[in-house]
């Protein structure tokens, strides 16, 4: 009887079997993510993840994920959920902790401990329209690791950055990615 091999809860074989199955077909590799958003009140909108194509195939979730968007008080709303540029570094902090793990994993690393803290600087005055030389986002973002696993200091530092080369969310905050909008009529 064969066991599969767990590291941090990654099945660390089906996860050499992707590798190898997009390796022969390389278009398994493509996905395609949705979001829905719809404006309720004020500063207050309504995030919804449910359908996706990946695996050359389309996939729907049984229950969708729903997010509140909002924006506290002091900004004049009501504080019904995380503000977007909130969920921007939650998305970031789970890009990059799950890239970590899961290259943890297949390089055989048992982790103890991953926790991370994010923490960036927006000037309200870009997105006020209120001085063009002044950014809309975040003008910088800072992102501290403490990661404690079976791994030399060394290892557990390039676990780090390679979690930061691999992540989908770091690439796109670090790098941009070509955005098109347009209005449905």
């Amino acid at each position: 009887m064969m066991t599969q091999q767990i590291t941090n809860s990654v099945p660390v074989d089906e996860l050499v079997e992707t590798m190898q199955a997009i390796r022969k077909e390389p278009r398994i590799a493509k996905f395609v993510f949705r979001a829905r958003n719809r404006w309720q009140d004020g500063g207050h909108n309504r995030a919804e993840i449910n359908e996706y194509h990946g695996a050359l195939a389309d996939h729907r979730r049984d229950q969708p994920f729903v997010m509140d968007l909002d924006e506290p008080p002091v900004l004049l709303s009501k504080d019904r959920g995380a503000n977007p540029v909130e969920y921007l570094l939650a998305a970031l902090s789970g890009c990059l902790t799950t890239s970590l793990v899961y290259h943890a994993a297949a390089r055989g690393i048992t982790l103890t401990e991953v926790e991370s803290r994010y923490e960036g600087d927006i000037d309200l005055r870009g997105f006020l329209g209120m001085d063009e030389t002044v950014r809309n986002g975040y003008e910088g973002i800072r992102i501290t690791f403490k990661v404690k696993g079976n791994a030399t200091e060394a290892e557990l530092d390039e676990l780090v950055q390679v979690a930061q080369n691999r992540s989908p969310v770091f690439d796109v905050v670090t790098h941009g990615t070509k955005v098109t909008v347009e209005r449905e009529k």
